[in-house]
């Protein structure tokens, strides 16, 4: 009778680890086409021009599209980006540096005469680098 308790003990203890397993990585951390973002990365980065501001948006507006998009591929829901990165807010090695680089892509996008230098879209274009490479994208 008390090798049928183990057992049973342990086949619970077994079957629990493997839900857990299962609900903390299965939706989660799924494997990324790094290929394809990669190329991605690579155009954006390209795309951002010394002396031409137009460039400096753009860029940080795709740059911030490829991160929103690797989350979503990566299983991350929410009805936003800010939404999706407060979930996957533990696997970023630098929270700080893309929420920064997020709130200069919503001051582009919401504000209408915004003005941003160089230096600043290089920094949010380093933040959304380190979150594509924190999710596996590149």
């Amino acid at each position: 009778m008390d090798s049928e308790i183990i057992f049973l003990f342990a086949a619970i203890i077994i079957a629990g680890a493997m839900l857990f397993a299962f609900i903390s990585f299965g939706k989660h951390g799924r494997k990324l086409n790094v290929e394809k973002y990669r190329m991605r990365w690579l155009a954006v980065e390209q795309s951002l021009v010394r002396g031409n501001e137009s460039s400096y948006h753009l860029a940080v507006l795709n740059a911030d599209k490829l991160v929103d998009q690797a989350m979503r591929d990566s299983g991350y829901g929410g009805k936003t980006m800010g939404d999706r990165l407060k979930l996957a807010k533990n696997i970023f090695s630098n929270r700080d540096s893309i929420w920064q680089a997020h709130k200069l892509r919503n001051r582009i996008a919401h504000e209408p005469d915004v003005k941003i230098k160089f230096d600043e879209a290089r920094r949010a274009l380093a933040g959304f680098k380190r979150a594509l490479k924190d999710l596996g994208a590149i």
